[in-house]
């Protein structure tokens, strides 16, 4: 590890830049991940971090010192803790950042359980919907163009290391993989407020898709259009409707239910 207290450091000049910048972040195709969990969960699934920045004092927690201890020693910087405040978006606290490539695969063939996104703009939705869907099970989240970046720090501290459990496509023209999803005998489940099947009256089972859409305009006609089966999530009380992030898990887990029962 080097230890580093001068702030032209050029890696925590990239750190800063990278942490303050969406454009940076999207130009040089790199994210910041910040916290022991979400950098571990990288490490654990990806591989050791380009730069690792870590605070003098959270050396002494054992699992920030082997973060640490498994990142190649020129690219491990131990900074003071000022100096890692003026990088990061979270307290020095959070004790360690990483600075990785942001993952950007092509557009894979469709798996059996995949989740659509269509322009949700709230970040803490996205990484919250994201976190979800990996816990459900999802293979892959297909986001449109206009969908909050999946990247951005707000996303990844809410996704919790989601993004590293599924694979994540952005800017993807969600009504022609629907088109083609069907084509495969796939089925796509539009998220509707009102006027769908009933959720827990709609068999969930073999390949589908959850199409998740905006929080004030729902989905679009277009991507309506292109799904197999409007549903609904019922609800007794007076809301006119769930927040998305809320709905998504509803939806996610009610196919978690069924497939596990046809399975007993």
């Amino acid at each position: 590890m080097r230890r580093v207290t001068s702030p032209q450091n050029p890696r925590l000049t990239e750190a800063r830049r990278l942490a303050q910048s969406s454009r940076d972040r999207r130009k040089t195709g790199r994210c910041v991940l910040e916290g022991e969990h979400l950098v571990a969960v990288y490490c654990e699934r990806i591989g050791p971090p380009e730069t690792l920045i870590v605070v003098e004092e959270a050396l002494a927690d054992p699992r920030v010192r082997a973060l640490a201890d498994g990142v190649p020693a020129a690219d491990a910087l131990v900074v003071p803790r000022r100096l890692f405040e003026e990088i990061g978006t979270l307290p020095a606290e959070v004790g360690v950042l990483a600075i990785v490539r942001t993952p950007r695969p092509a557009l894979p063939p469709p798996a059996d359980f995949c989740l659509l996104l269509e322009d949700i703009q709230d970040p803490g939705n996205v990484g919250a919907i994201l976190r979800t869907a990996a816990a459900a099970g999802v293979q892959q989240a297909l986001l449109s163009r206009h969908c909050a970046f999946a990247w951005s720090p707000k996303v990844l501290r809410a996704g919790q290391g989601a993004h590293f459990l599924l694979t994540i496509v952005e800017d993807v023209d969600l009504e022609g993989w629907a088109a083609s999803f069907r084509s495969r005998n796939g089925r796509v489940l539009a998220l509707v407020a009102q006027g769908g099947t009933d959720l827990y009256r709609t068999a969930l089972r073999g390949p589908l898709a959850i199409a998740v859409g905006n929080e004030g305009a729902g989905l679009s006609a277009r991507l309506l259009a292109a799904a197999t089966d409007p549903v609904t999530i019922p609800m007794p009380g007076r809301t006119e409707s769930l927040n998305a992030a809320a709905a998504a898990a509803v939806a996610l887990f009610e196919c978690v239910r069924q497939r596990h029962l046809s399975h007993d």
